[in-house]
């Protein structure tokens, strides 16, 4: 039996603990994944928030063999892609509105504090620059460990393209970091016999 069944039938029922449930296994999941596409801290809190708005409000029509973290990966990342599309919009009125947004410090993420180490900080910088298609398929899956077949669903696209999306995120990234690899290995050369 699929152990996500039992939740979305819960869900489905409108089984508080259900969504509490489904809120602890996920929630940090979601937003270290939003945090990481848009890179920005405020966006994410917003995003993650509207995700779990949309499992309440759609949770009576889940299918029962709907996979949670799919499902709710889908709906971050057409939130993301769509937030996306409206700063398009927007920016084309930015001189316009500038004095409308306030100004507020922003805070370090748990994703900007957990990574303390300067080459897990290269790895998140080579990620960041990876463009959108192959950043997310990387965090989808060697971050959120989703099984292929699941973040081809996610990003809309077949198994097989998402192999290849992958294999190519891999080896953008690898090319991000070599020239750090080299240089460690240099210096580790020079430091040791």
């Amino acid at each position: 039996m699929d152990p996500d069944s039992d939740l979305v039938e819960r869900l489905k029922a409108g089984d508080p603990a259900a969504f509490d449930a489904v809120y602890a296994a996920y929630h940090a999941r979601l937003f270290n994944f939003l945090v990481r596409l848009s890179r920005n801290r405020q966006v994410a809190e917003d995003l993650v928030e509207e995700t779990w708005v949309r499992l309440v409000s759609r949770a009576g029509r889940l299918r029962p063999d709907t996979q949670l973290a799919a499902w709710l990966f889908t709906v971050a990342r057409n939130l993301y892609l769509s937030y996306c599309r409206s700063r398009l919009v927007e920016e084309s009125h930015v001189p316009a509105l500038m004095g409308l947004w306030p100004a507020g410090a922003s805070r370090p993420s748990p994703f900007e504090a957990t990574a303390a180490s300067e080459f897990e900080r290269r790895i998140e910088a080579g990620l960041a620059a990876l463009p959108l298609p192959y950043r997310e398929v990387l965090i989808l899956v060697g971050v959120e460990g989703l099984r292929p077949a699941e973040a081809a669903g996610v990003c809309g696209i077949s198994p097989e393209a998402l192999r290849q999306r992958l294999s190519r995120a891999r080896a953008l990234l690898r090319q991000q970091l070599e020239p750090e690899v080299e240089v460690r290995q240099a210096v580790l050369g020079e430091v040791t016999p």
